[in-house]
C-alpha cells in the first residue's frame, strides 16, 4: 500500500502572504496598490479596467467583483491565475519560495 504525502497548504499560504509585497506584483504586474490592495485588470478574462480584481495585501483573500470569482489565500489565487488545480498551485507557490511543499 502506497502512502500519499500530504501538501501543507497551510504552511504554504502563510509563507506567500509572508512575501505578499514580491508575489503579487510579479503575478499581476499592471496592477498598483490601493491602501491595503492591489488592484490590478484580471488576466483570465477580457477586463478593460482596474478596479474590480483585487488582492488583499495584509490577508491574500481575493476576488473579482465583476465575475464573483474569489478565493482565501495566495495558492487559490495561483490556481486561478494559472488554471490548475489548488494542490499543484500550492506545490508551485512551495516551489517559487523554495519551501518543501509537503507536511513532515
Amino acid at each position: 500500500m502506497t502512502s500519499q504525502r500530504r501538501i501543507a497548504f497551510k504552511r504554504i499560504a502563510d509563507a506567500a502572504l509572508r512575501r505578499v509585497e514580491l508575489i503579487v506584483p510579479r503575478w499581476l504586474p499592471d496592477g498598483r496598490r490601493e491602501g491595503a490592495e492591489w488592484v490590478a485588470i484580471n488576466p483570465t478574462r477580457a477586463d478593460g479596467r482596474k478596479g474590480s480584481f483585487k488582492v488583499n495585501l495584509r490577508n491574500g483573500k481575493w476576488g473579482d467583483f465583476a465575475s464573483n470569482d474569489r478565493g482565501g489565500d495566495l495558492i487559490s489565487l495561483a490556481a486561478y491565475l494559472h488554471r490548475i488545480n489548488n494542490g499543484e498551485a500550492a506545490v508551485r507557490v512551495a516551489d517559487m519560495l523554495g519551501i518543501d511543499a509537503y507536511e513532515h
